[in-house]
């Protein structure tokens, strides 16, 4: 049974709906910059529940806060740190965006999110943290967190070992002079405002002195984060929410937010979904750093159906682990044809249904599984000019594409072109040598590389017999395999590997290969 279904029949079975009716599934996520495609696992595990307990016939919503309320921390390194640098503690909402037509920072690149986010299928309904605060909706709780303020402190103490001095408040205020958030300093609470300073200069932000108090309802105070997301859960009537392991640890963020939802607004926290880290080369590097570790970068290398793949093909308790620099792209299409070599066999397994589940739900109905070209040969024929895709494609299917299959090869084919311009590594880049390059040769590569002459001078040889002459030739001449392939990926691609070298040589022209191997002797 694949995750999702494992999941979402654990919440048929042992779940109800606060409301009666509707399981509210949500996710969130702080707008601080390009997000890291491993924002992206949090989307899927709770989109993909979501679409499973559609299936099942349960009604739910799918919500996705885009947190433009979190204070901006940091610049990215494709930013003006000059133009930056004075909004550094400014809540989101009221950092300027890159470029023009957006309202503020948060809304680029909550914009470049959504659409990463279409992309791979997933459709929640959004709202924005300030909407949230600025409603009322969570005045109520912040009351109640001022006023028991004692007892988060105990809880921070006991369950993760944070100590807080006991003026301590869980809550920051927006400066009232300079619009920051994080430089205040909330240390005093009568019942209706709350006294601040704005004193604060983490991460280099620059505090303003000032000095006053203010109500904190309706947007003019912001909830630590632990306690915010506890609050949260309540104030929206969440009944699913997972997060990413380091949360869910003993001590961990998770653990504390569970404690106060149940001790300070006397509510059971929503059902949890603990997953593992989606990591980019081995990484877990931000996107401001990694080149290709981006939403929107690993988006843009795969068609839609593949990149869901590399969001929901391994169980949630398995890192996902993708280099689009290495061999991970080739790989990921390769997984994606062998589940559908299996749904044309009619094998209704995990990898049928997996396959299912990789299809855009509006297509899921009626989805198919054409016959689909590997990647990596579609990625060696489109840098080849004199090869024709499409013919070399129906020479490897044995039979004329359908409609679909010839869609579906030309889609690869946009795909392979992107990768090998970005990413790919030069093991995966050829160039036809027009002219004979500078190579050194053995004799026996030689002897090797005339006896292939003669087989090809003899009359027009498929990529099926060539590849079975150059087995044959291992044990005639005798030649080693290493040897005699080498020999020939240098004379025509000067490197020392190359694609399967019968159906190379079967689709250059025949007068350039016979010109090419009589050079050499």
């Amino acid at each position: 049974m694949l995750w999702a279904d494992r999941i979402a029949s654990e919440i048929r079975n042992t779940c109800k709906p606060r409301n009666g009716k509707t399981f509210l599934v949500r996710d969130e996520k702080t707008l601080s910059g390009r997000v890291h495609v491993g924002s992206m696992r949090s989307v899927a595990v709770h989109g993909l529940v979501s679409e499973v307990l559609v299936e099942y016939g349960i009604a739910n919503k799918f919500q996705f806060e885009l947190n433009d309320f979190d204070d901006f921390d940091s610049i990215p390194s494709y930013l003006d740190i000059e133009k930056y640098t004075e909004h550094l503690g400014k809540p989101l909402y009221a950092v300027p965006s890159p470029e023009a037509g957006f309202a503020n920072y948060a809304e680029y690149f909550g914009a470049e999110f959504i659409e990463v986010h279409k992309k791979a299928g997933f459709t929640p309904n959004y709202y924005r943290a300030t909407e949230l605060y600025r409603s009322g909706k969570m005045d109520s709780f912040i009351k109640i967190a001022l006023e028991r303020a004692s007892d988060i402190r105990r809880i921070l103490k006991d369950v993760s070992g944070s100590e807080k001095d006991e003026k301590w408040l869980p809550i920051s205020v927006v400066c009232e002079n300079c619009s920051k958030l994080k430089t205040t300093r909330a240390y005093d609470f009568d019942g209706e405002t709350i006294g601040y300073t704005c004193d604060q200069t983490p991460y280099g932000s620059i505090a303003c002195g000032h000095t006053g108090r203010v109500a904190p309802w309706g947007g003019a105070g912001k909830l630590f984060w632990k306690v915010d997301w506890a609050a949260k859960w309540v104030a929206q009537g969440v009944d699913i929410e997972g997060g990413g392991k380091d949360h869910s640890t003993k001590g961990g963020s998770r653990d504390v937010a569970n404690h106060i939802c149940r001790e300070i607004f006397n509510t059971e926290p929503p059902f949890d979904i603990p997953y593992e880290f989606f990591l980019v080369g081995g990484k877990k590097m931000s996107s401001s750093k990694g080149h290709g570790s981006s939403a929107k970068d690993m988006c843009d290398l795969f068609p839609p159906q593949i990149f869901r793949l590399a969001l929901i093909g391994k169980d949630i308790r398995e890192q996902i682990d993708i280099d689009p620099s290495g061999e991970s792209v080739p790989r990921l299409f390769d997984w994606y044809d062998e589940l559908g070599t299996g749904v044309r066999e009619g094998k209704a397994d995990d990898y049928s249904r997996l396959f299912a589940l990789c299809e855009l739900p509006e297509n899921r109905a009626a989805f198919i599984a054409p016959w689909q070209m590997r990647f990596r040969e579609v990625a060696f024929i489109v840098q080849m000019p004199h090869l024709s895709l499409i013919d070399e494609a129906t020479r490897a299917k044995g039979t004329e594409l359908t409609e679909d299959e010839e869609a579906a090869l030309q889609e690869r084919a946009k795909y392979a072109k992107f990768w090998l311009t970005t990413y790919a590594p030069e093991e995966f880049k050829y160039e036809l040598q027009k002219e004979m390059p500078e190579v050194e040769l053995s004799g026996v590569q030689k002897k090797a590389l005339a006896s292939l002459a003669d087989f090809v001078q003899g009359e027009e040889r498929s990529g099926e017999e060539i590849h079975a002459r150059l087995h044959e030739m291992k044990t005639e001449i005798p030649i080693q395999p290493k040897e005699l392939f080498q020999a020939l990926y240098r004379i025509f691609l000067n490197r020392d590997s190359g694609p399967k070298a019968g159906w190379f040589l079967a689709g250059l022209p025949r007068d350039f290969v016979l010109g090419r191997l009589k050079t050499i002797n």
